[in-house]
């Protein structure tokens, strides 16, 4: 499972180094590929190829008759983006996918257990900050609830 955070930058090319706490987390059973995607917030989604399939089911279990479901399920599919991590732990980030996060060189990379989120650090500054309740009270109501 993904934890932690961490600040990378981009190379000339829009590739990314995968920290080597990420990556000794991968399960070998993704064969080193991924699958980018948008995030339901202002952010790309990175999942190791397991843990896509086990995203795909839930949105296989979706029904593409409800418009929201099917918006959702349309939503994640009409970016998702295959690659491979290189030789050198790289992966590549799909240009319209940095566009829509507004990653430009540098990006904050956290593990949210099953994936991990690709931000432009701002922004995922700007998000943790806008929220008008207390860390404490939210996690409270939260970790009560569930």
């Amino acid at each position: 499972m993904f934890k932690g955070s961490f600040t990378f930058s981009l190379d000339a090319k829009g590739r990314l180094n995968i920290p080597a706490k990420i990556r000794r987390d991968i399960n070998p059973e993704a064969n080193g590929a991924f699958v980018f995607t948008r995030g339901p917030l202002q952010n790309i989604d990175l999942y190791p190829y397991d843990q896509w399939k086990m995203f795909e089911t839930k949105l296989k279990s979706l029904n593409i008759f409800d418009p929201k479901q099917g918006m959702v399920m349309r939503r994640f599919l009409e970016t998702a983006v295959e690659d491979k991590i290189d030789g050198q732990n790289r992966v590549l980030l799909p240009k319209p996918l940095m566009e829509f996060a507004g990653i430009e060189k540098e990006v904050f990379i956290l593990g949210t257990l099953n994936k991990i989120e690709l931000w432009n650090p701002a922004k995922y500054k700007e998000y943790i900050n806008k929220e008008d309740m207390a860390f404490e009270d939210i996690a409270q109501q939260v970790m009560i609830n569930n």
